[in-house]
């Protein structure tokens, strides 16, 4: 006699990819939807500018102080964004007051990174509430957001994009050379910590998505792509805000259903971007059609 014995064991590929119920599914995400498109767009633009000041690390080093905050919050009962907002503001103050060398910024940001990371584990460690709410704050969960979180995030993303908006064009050409820029009355100076903490509010929202762990897939690898297949001043903010909103909406579509957080969908996304421009780079100088000069060095 031989007994067949059924199990509800999906398997992994079933846990990742579940399209059962997708069309009611997709009807109770609408905010996390908009959500992942502003962020996209804010993510993408503040990219650009990360990647041409070379703050890839200062983007880990200020998540780490916002996850550090947003667990202290999550310990006392109080906004979680809020507290994720002033732990990234004071690790933007900081690095932006000691951090004016590229060598000081940098050695500020690595004594703060793993101070940030031990306060958040101990906070987390101390919180005795749901397990979800800890792991959220690590890999996000976007597919939770109501209506506080959205107005908040929208306010702080407005604020974001317009104080970017302002700075942008002065910011651009310090960038690219602060030396002229300088010469020219730029105030070089001031706009340093000025986009430290402009980069900071970015920070803040973008952990409330894709976790503390990996907010770099959505403030560093838009434009890194874009950069591998353009120099344009004017294409690169745009493919870099279509890469970063494709990979938050993306990600939000592939995670629907699944019992996976949506942070491995954001970042195999904006990751596949990124190799398919490096991939179009490689073929472009290969064939003649692009300056080696023009890919940045950092990337």
């Amino acid at each position: 006699m031989i007994v067949h014995v059924v199990t509800d064991d999906p398997g992994i590929w079933g846990q990742i990819f579940n399209y059962d119920n997708y069309g009611e599914l997709l009807a109770l995400v609408t905010n996390s939807l908009v959500a992942g498109a502003v962020l996209g767009i804010v993510g993408g633009l503040i990219s650009v500018v990360v990647m041409m000041r070379d703050l890839a690390f200062a983007v880990h080093g200020i998540a780490e102080l916002s996850f550090a905050g947003a667990s202290a919050a999550l310990l006392a009962g109080v906004n979680v964004a809020a507290g994720s907002l002033a732990g990234s503001i004071l690790a933007a103050l900081v690095i932006g007051a000691l951090g004016i060398r590229a060598r000081d910024r940098n050695s500020v940001i690595g004594v703060l990174m793993p101070f940030g990371l031990g306060l958040g584990v101990l906070f987390l460690a101390l919180y005795k509430g749901r397990a979800a709410n800890k792991f959220g704050l690590l890999t996000g969960q976007i597919v939770a957001v109501d209506t506080p979180q959205m107005t908040w995030l929208l306010g702080t993303s407005a604020i974001t994009l317009v104080a970017l908006a302002v700075v942008w064009r002065p910011l651009a050409f310090a960038s690219v050379d602060p030396e002229v820029a300088a010469a020219r009355g730029v105030p070089v100076r001031a706009l340093s910590p000025a986009f430290t903490l402009i980069l900071g509010l970015a920070v803040s929202v973008s952990i409330q998505v894709v976790g503390a762990l990996l907010v770099l897939a959505l403030l560093v690898t838009p434009a890194a792509a874009a950069m591998r297949v353009t120099a344009s001043p004017r294409l690169v903010p745009l493919l870099s805000v279509a890469f970063a909103v494709t990979s938050m909406v993306g990600g939000i579509l592939l995670a629907l259903g699944s019992s996976i957080p949506i942070s491995p969908y954001v970042t195999t996304v904006s990751f596949t971007f990124y190799l398919a421009c490096r991939a179009i780079g490689a073929l472009r100088m290969r064939a003649g059609w692009g300056d080696r000069s023009a890919a940045p060095a950092t990337v």
